[in-house]
């Protein structure tokens, strides 16, 4: 399986430094990052890691579910995923990502809802960037369109 690269240049001190997070085996973006703007609730056009990772979840996560779709026998049709990565306090000193959140709504054919939140519940555990985030809390919302 191949290795998937990013990459950051980091300038300066944690309140007064900058970087520039760049997506180097795609090659299709940079986007600037710093510790103000990620603690803040507006973001002001620049990421955070946190983003990032919702980004990567949510993307991850609705390949998952459209394979258990299929494999299910149903005809996947379309899924809308969104990802709410949370950075909080942590109490053992600094931050911690305290929880993800995960809203599906799903439209397909051969599948009733039930049978869809269990599926959407397997792909939760299931998909490789939930593995890899063993340790936060992560909930699911899953429904019809």
């Amino acid at each position: 399986m191949p290795v998937r690269t990013a990459r950051t240049h980091w300038t300066g001190g944690l309140n007064d430094g900058s970087g520039v997070a760049a997506l180097v085996s795609s090659g299709l973006a940079q986007f600037d990052v710093n510790f103000p703007r990620r603690s803040a609730d507006d973001a002001e056009g620049v990421t955070s890691p946190e983003e990032l990772i919702a980004a990567a979840h949510s993307a991850c996560y609705a390949m998952q579910c459209s394979a258990l779709i299929a494999r299910s026998g149903a005809t996947p049709g379309t899924l809308d995923v969104t990802a709410d990565v949370t950075l909080d306090a942590d109490p053992a000193g600094g931050f911690r990502i305290s929880g993800i959140h995960l809203t599906v709504r799903g439209v397909m054919e051969g599948i009733d809802e039930a049978t869809f939140i269990g599926i959407a519940e397997t792909a939760k555990a299931g998909c490789p960037v939930s593995k890899a985030l063993t340790g936060t809390t992560i909930t699911l919302d899953a429904a019809f369109a």
